[in-house]
């Protein structure tokens, strides 16, 4: 067993998820899923499979739903029935408890010698459907300049490397610090802290070599019984064996659970909101 760590530097970059994290999107992923499930006999969507697609880019999640379910239909009619209803859910997102409060603290926060705290968004989320949950959201989302925000289709991150792989996050991280103020010093990953709320999503962080706090949905949470301590060393085995190398250690310190945003603990990463 690793020797747990403290002696981070503080925090200067803020990166996020979304779905799940930021918005409820992920109960509206559920509840298109379900529909379609019902409609064709299907039962609902437990989540022992939900857990397999959240964080993961759409093509990937899709495919895993897709064989999981065994529709009797189309992946065309699939596809075009899925879209329909997320057309119509994803405008209706809200965000999460405590969301609205932590990104305006991180707009004004400095660490203890000053600096500022940078935050950037990564999402899994394609160009398409962004728009469709944030459209009505826009003035929180402000926050995220337009070059900080590094989508599920952004031509910045490799093909076939989103979540669990690390490459979304290290792009998240170059967009910081190619817009630096003048006498900034470049972020270093360890100064990072990823947020996320999915299992693939919190392996991205920890092979980025990030921190991470963990924030999953209770049902998530629950799925993960016994395994919560594997899920913040990101050695779930998402990314598969060959990967294994570039996680990190059961109880290293680089990791931590949390319910929800609300009432965030800033000292605890070097973060003074005044």
């Amino acid at each position: 067993m690793s020797l747990r760590r403290t002696d981070f530097p503080p925090v200067r970059a803020c990166l996020f998820d979304m779905d799940g994290l930021l918005l409820d999107s992920e109960d509206k992923y559920t509840i298109c899923t379900n529909a379609i499930l019902a409609k064709y006999g299907r039962g609902t969507l437990p989540w022992s499979v939900k857990a397999q697609l959240q964080g993961r880019p759409g093509p990937t999640s899709s495919a895993i739903l897709w064989e999981w379910a065994q529709l009797p239909i189309s992946w065309e009619q699939y596809q075009s029935e899925l879209i329909s209803l997320q057309k119509e859910h994803f405008p209706t997102c809200k965000p999460l408890p405590g969301v609205e409060k932590l990104l305006g603290d991180l707009t004004v926060a400095r660490t203890g010698k000053g600096e500022k705290v940078h935050i950037a968004l990564a999402t899994s989320s394609t160009a398409t459907n962004f728009k469709l949950k944030i459209a009505h959201l826009e003035e929180l989302f402000s926050v995220f300049v337009g070059h900080r925000r590094v989508l599920g289709d952004d031509e910045r991150v490799p093909k076939g490397k989103g979540k669990p792989a690390p490459d979304i996050y290290l792009v998240a991280l170059q967009t910081i610090n190619a817009s630096l103020e003048p006498g900034e010093e470049e972020i270093t990953p360890e100064e990072c802290l990823v947020f996320e709320d999915s299992v693939p999503g919190v392996e991205a962080g920890r092979r980025a070599g990030m921190r991470v706090a963990w924030v999953p949905h209770p049902e998530l949470h629950k799925e993960y019984d016994g395994r919560q301590r594997e899920v913040l060393a990101g050695r779930t085995g998402e990314g598969g064996p060959e990967d294994m190398h570039q996680l990190g250690e059961i109880d290293d310190g680089w990791a931590d659970y949390m319910q929800s945003l609300e009432d965030f603990p800033y000292e605890k990463y070097g973060i003074i909101v005044e």
